[in-house]
């Protein structure tokens, strides 16, 4: 019988990532996403979860999940443009379009494929890509498959330089809120630029929809921007919103230009429509929701003022992505083993997700945990040995 004929790729591959502390394991949760959930025989205390709301579990959601089931059956059992499309899928892009107040919306599976499509499809063959250099790795691959002329820049001097530097045209792409540092872009700034150059204005809006802004409308809302077609809206339904599947809003053209040549969206079954059923119901819930979004930032207050005060290296962020940065992903993931072990559930962060140097817990907060959630949190940290921070 033959060997494995991937032996000798893979074996090095993994060798070298149990060497740096890089290899990544996978845990089985077996209860429903909560502050308080079960991963094996353990219940923890859950920081990792990008549920900001609460949502993921609400009766109403669920119910709507449910319903939408009974109607739609399990599964869309087609792509868009061969059936699989539904009034739930319809009224859901009605609705989000009107969310962000852009003329139309489009729904997608994931963000990942949301952001393929939109950089492979309106990004000309060496087209520029201007992009921030803490973009999601969905960014940074789709730049790469649209065969883009890339500039990836660390601050709003050097975007200004490469813009100049490069002539009229192009996209500038950013994360709005960053999914690892959990600052926000400067979004009017990131417009300014793009009106100024010719250039259009991809924003992935993925950790900011249903938290930052009037109604959780996003980052351009938080800094008291309308809709304006030189900007590209992406955003997702399975964090703040609870659910899955993700959207992009923008100019009719841009949602006309997807529909007839984003491969992601073509040649993909449509999202199951009971998800569509519940992401609506999920919706109303984050336009209603000032009462969720002021228990979260009351939290993200909480922890930031208990872990200033013990002295923890925490990034500068108002929302709900704190990040503890401990440098080596060893001390890293001693420190979430410590945590682990005191029944507190916050994964280390390691390369590659985030720059050498650089691993770090990323303590997710939501309107779900309580006063005393956090308390315990920080009781935990103030104990961690001195050899980890």
């Amino acid at each position: 019988m033959a060997g494995n004929p991937f032996a000798s790729l893979l074996e090095p591959l993994f060798a070298r990532a149990r060497a740096r502390d890089l290899w990544r394991r996978r845990e089985i949760r077996t209860s429903p996403q909560a502050p308080v959930i079960e991963v094996g025989h353990e219940t923890l205390l859950s920081f990792a979860s990008n549920d900001y709301l609460g949502l993921a579990s609400d009766p109403g959601v669920v119910a709507a999940l449910c319903a939408g089931a009974r109607r739609y059956g399990a599964g869309a059992g087609a792509s868009h443009l061969l059936g699989g499309h539904t009034s739930a899928h319809h009224e859901l892009e009605d609705a989000l379009a009107a969310f962000t107040g852009a003329p139309r919306a489009l729904l997608f599976s994931t963000g990942y494929m949301a952001n393929l499509a939109l950089l492979t499809t309106l990004c000309p063959r060496h087209g520029g890509v201007f992009e921030d250099r803490r973009n999601h790795a969905s960014l940074l691959d789709a730049a790469s498959l649209a065969h883009a002329r890339r500039h990836r820049y660390r601050d709003m001097g050097a975007l200004r330089a490469a813009l100049a530097a490069a002539g009229p045209g192009g996209l500038i792409v950013s994360d709005g809120v960053f999914s690892m540092d959990g600052d926000m872009a400067d979004a009017p700034a990131l417009l300014a630029l793009a009106q100024a150059h010719g250039a259009g204005l991809i924003l992935d809006d993925a950790h900011a929809f249903g938290v930052v802004g009037p109604s959780g409308r996003g980052t351009p809302a938080a800094h008291g921007l309308s809709y304006d077609p030189t900007l590209i809206h992406m955003g997702t339904l399975g964090k703040a919103f609870g659910v899955f599947g993700a959207f992009v809003a923008a100019d009719s053209d841009v949602i006309e230009a997807l529909i007839q040549r984003a491969r992601p969206y073509i040649y993909t079954t449509a999202l199951p429509p009971a998800l569509a059923t519940s992401a609506k119901v999920a919706l109303d819930l984050v336009i209603a929701g000032d009462h969720r979004r002021a228990m979260l930032f009351d939290r993200i207050r909480q922890f930031r003022e208990g872990a200033t005060a013990l002295g923890l290296p925490l990034l500068p962020s108002s929302t709900a992505i704190q990040a503890v940065v401990f440098g080596e992903a060893s001390r890293a993931i001693a420190a979430s083993a410590f945590l682990r072990d005191r029944g507190l559930y916050v994964p280390a962060i390691r390369p590659p997700t985030v720059p050498q140097g650089s691993a770090r817990l990323r303590v997710a907060l939501s309107a779900a945990h309580g006063t005393d959630d956090v308390d315990r949190l920080l009781e935990a940290l103030a104990t961690l040995p001195r050899d980890t921070t």
